[in-house]
């Protein structure tokens, strides 16, 4: 545990690529398999889960440190993270010359197992672990605990970095990664391993279900005309729905989301479509919600994610299709370096023997007419157009180098709301207030005057009448540094309240928001749920009283929303080519 605590601190500490990489590096040369295993598997995303929650995490800290818990609150609001101020708060360890168990061994044999145990055998072990390791170590450990484990460093560099160890080519190395983060095969120091083996050149196993690095796309700024003419660009909708690699091997069919989760068991009809394919066949798509011939909103199949069960009610409200867009294995051969419209000739020669679905191509002369296309997206179910370079070959990631898939699409929606609500950020950001939340009027103030008024009962605590600020979303991305500092100043001259990390503000600060979509949610006091939101500028032109209503989202609600939405506001998905990775 302390070499992977030192690993950690040392890769939140730094900012330069080569100096992480580096950092991986020695840390891979002196840690056993096993232990290495475990640092991949958390550094390149894989998530732990929370085996001890976060009230006995505190109250058990408390204790040990004999303060009351107003101080530790205090002290956990000036540092800004729990795990850091747990570590900081405890008395020094007893004694630091016993043995140092590894990573491994801490988490197969210590925190897995801790999960099921009674709260007073949890808080007896808290006490034991904590007591024997220094400041740097208790911090991890209670990120690793409470299921928080972030630090600085992607998927890539990890890759990179175990490339370099291992003497191979970093797009061998992402394609052996592929599945290494899905919590149902831990890690293992025989995985491990085998992601060192040397290349014998063979791709994945016939029998295997291992996916390829998805090829992602860039976001289109510049004018479309600089792409040169359209005959150079394959084109297509770009839909709004998950990502997914098909793999077809000895008899079986495998389903990978863009986040490397195997989602099988959650689309029967996407494995009955498989059943056609012939071995040796991996397809590269899109799963949609699918009714009446055309895709549905995304709120519909989002009732389908983070099931444990799909009720043949639910199969039938909301049915998925694959459309597929591309071909990456074919009898077994990987197409991945031919050209894009070689691999498109192949996989419409499949559909045509199978009747896999295809996603449709546009066939227009001039981007003038792609543009009118795109303009009309959103009456479609789509959130505009995807240009890939007919003759480019499969890359893996983001990458320039191996030609490009741009994401053409339709501007945003849009609404000003007002900030009523912030929370501290986490990493970089923990000291600064960045998560935010916005509200709107419930109906337009008849001036400034009475939108002040409310501002005043709200700094006051008292009743503000029946012109309410009704909150309706959160957001905590598009602003810089710089304007999050600013930000955070105000909030912290404004603040009314404090609940835990979460204070109330007088309202002041008007914002323009930006998002995807809209959908009705009963989970929300609004009743309403935006897909993707996130701060496009601080509205200090727009005056309080200017901000958006209900009654407006409601209009954008009846005009491009869907009838339900199954998450908050802030949920993800898989796209073909989405950014948020």
């Amino acid at each position: 545990m302390r070499l992977f605590a030192q690993l950690y601190a040392e890769l939140d500490a730094r900012t330069a690529t080569l100096e992480k990489v580096a950092a991986l590096r020695r840390y891979l040369a002196a840690a056993p398999p096993a232990d290495a295993a475990w640092a991949v598997y958390f550094l390149a995303g894989g998530k732990p889960r929370q085996s001890v929650p976060g009230a006995l995490l505190r109250a058990t800290a408390c204790t040990l440190a004999g303060i009351p818990d107003w101080l530790f609150e205090e002290s956990y609001q000036a540092v800004g993270d729990l795990a850091e101020t747990i570590a900081l708060v405890l008395p020094p360890p007893a004694s630091l010359g016993g043995e140092d168990i590894g990573l491994a061994e801490w988490m197969e044999a210590r925190l897995l197992p801790l999960r099921g145990r009674s709260p007073q055998d949890q808080a007896q072990c808290l006490a034991q672990w904590w007591g024997g390791l220094e400041t740097a170590g208790r911090f991890l450990l209670c990120k690793l605990i409470s299921g928080s484990f972030r630090v600085g460093v992607s998927k890539l560099l990890v890759q990179r970095a175990l490339a370099e160890h291992a003497g191979l080519d970093p797009k061998l190395m992402a394609q052996r990664m592929m599945g290494f983060t899905d919590a149902r095969q831990p890690p293992s120091a025989v995985r491990f391993l085998a992601l060192l083996a040397p290349d014998d050149g063979a791709i994945a196993p016939a029998d295997s279900g291992q996916p390829y690095p998805f090829f992602l796309a860039h976001a289109l700024e510049a004018p479309a005309h600089s792409l040169g003419v359209p005959a150079d660009w394959i084109v297509e909708w770009k839909y709004d729905g998950i990502r997914a690699q098909v793999v077809r091997r000895a008899g079986q069919c495998w389903i990978w989301s863009r986040g490397e989760e195997l989602v099988t068991e959650r689309f029967p009809e996407v494995v009955a479509l498989a059943q056609s394919l012939p071995d040796g066949t991996v397809v590269d798509g899109e799963i949609l919600a699918w009714q009446d011939g055309r895709p549905a909103p995304f709120a519909l199949l989002q009732q389908r994610l983070n099931r444990k069960t799909l009720p043949r009610k639910l199969l039938q409200e909301a049915p998925v299709t694959l459309l597929a867009y591309d071909l990456l294995e074919d009898g077994g051969r990987d197409l991945r370096g031919q050209p894009l419209l070689l691999r498109r000739e192949r996989l419409e020669a499949l559909a045509a023997g199978t009747g896999l679905p295809l996603s449709p191509l546009l066939e227009e002369a001039t981007w003038d007419a792609l543009a009118a296309q795109r303009a009309a997206s959103r009456e479609r179910g789509v959130e505009g157009l995807m240009l890939k370079q007919r003759q480019a070959p499969y890359g893996a990631g983001r990458t320039k180098s191996e030609g490009l898939w741009w994401k053409w699409k339709i501007e945003p929606l849009t609404v000003d709301g007002v900030l009523v609500y912030a929370q501290r950020g986490h990493g970089r950001r923990a000291s600064v207030y960045t998560d935010y939340t916005f509200a709107v009027w419930s109906r337009s103030p008849r001036d400034a005057a009475e939108a002040q008024a409310v501002a005043d009962a709200i700094a006051r605590r008292a009743p503000a009448g029946d012109l309410q600020l009704v909150p309706f979303t959160k957001a905590y991305s598009g602003l810089t540094d710089a304007e999050f500092a600013e930000v955070d100043r105000v909030i912290r001259a404004s603040t009314v309240e404090k609940f835990g990390p979460v204070r109330s503000v007088r309202p002041a600060l008007v914002f323009e928001l930006g998002f995807e979509g809209i959908a009705r949610s009963p989970r929300h006091k609004s009743g309403i749920a935006l897909r993707f939101p996130r701060m496009l500028r601080l509205r200090t032109d727009k005056p309080l009283h200017e901000a958006d209503t209900l009654q407006a989202l409601q209009a954008l609600l009846n005009a491009h929303g869907s009838a339900s939405a199954a998450a908050d506001d802030t949920s993800n998905n898989d796209t073909q080519e989405d950014a948020s990775a």
